[in-house]
């Protein structure tokens, strides 16, 4: 196997497009990036793979370009499960958690493959690991947001007196930073917003690593979880939780051509 591999560490990474077999072991985190908007026989393809309650939700969609790309991201998803399960993308069966984190059905292998998704503006990621809490978060930066304004009402106080301390070029920036880590966790989770997010701190200062810092109340759990800062496009800002320290992240981008288990 060929690909880009790194350290939980690390930051910078390429994307590579697979080359041959994929195999998920057991300490490995694969991440695939793809774009959402494909051609009309793509989409076509993909909608027929998927299920009654997924075509019911693209429909309510009032933009014909939302439905698209929701039913691209659907469909990108279940042809990466199928492949890592040796199946076919209509076969795959969702449930829902509390809060709607999907999960694999248990006919599906339920225990066999964790995986989260996010997508923004027409990016979307794909996080897959085994055995272990997994989420990911995508943003596309915005400039017309009242960063100081959302933060102060939804980050912890230690995020905000850090916010403020940083220069007004890169404000914006750590604002998304930690926006999206602090996403990227409480998607982990699967708890959603019953996780209030100025409950625990995350780091948000650009060039230091994504970090999980204090967690409340429970300050053991901040040792549970690693963050991974991700840059999958020019102008996104994304980020990676996954339970554990023993694990291995490699970076793709779909399409793909063969996986196995």
């Amino acid at each position: 196997m060929k690909g880009a591999e790194t350290t939980a560490a690390s930051v910078d990474v390429q994307w590579l497009s697979s080359c041959g077999h994929l195999r998920l072991g057991s300490d490995a985190v694969h991440v695939w990036r793809a774009c959402l908007d494909q051609s009309p026989l793509q989409l076509n393809n993909f909608q027929n793979t998927l299920d009654d309650d997924e075509r019911s939700r693209a429909r309510r969609f009032y933009f014909s370009r939302d439905r698209q790309r929701f039913i691209a991201a659907r469909g990108i998803l279940r042809s990466l499960l199928a492949g890592y399960l040796g199946t076919v993308p209509n076969s795959i069966s969702f449930i829902y958690g509390t809060h709607g984190k999907p999960a694999l059905a248990a006919e599906c292998g339920a225990d066999a493959i964790q995986f989260n998704l996010a997508h923004s503006h027409g990016t979307a990621l794909y996080a897959l690991t085994r055995g272990r809490g997994i989420g990911v978060d995508l943003e596309f930066i915005r400039c017309d947001l009242k960063v100081e304004q959302i933060a102060g009402q939804f980050f912890s106080h230690s995020e905000i007196i850090a916010l403020g301390a940083l220069p007004p070029s890169v404000r914006e920036y750590a604002f998304f930073l930690c926006w999206t880590r602090k996403e990227a966790y409480i998607k982990a989770r699967g708890e959603g917003l019953s996780i209030p997010l100025d409950q625990f701190d995350v780091s948000l200062i650009p060039g230091e690593p994504a970090a999980l810092l204090n967690t409340q109340p429970d300050s053991d759990e901040a040792f549970r979880w690693s963050l991974l800062n991700l840059t999958p496009a020019c102008g996104y800002a994304a980020a990676l939780a996954v339970e554990g320290r023993d694990w291995t992240p490699s970076f793709w981008q779909w399409p793909r051509h063969v996986i196995e288990r």
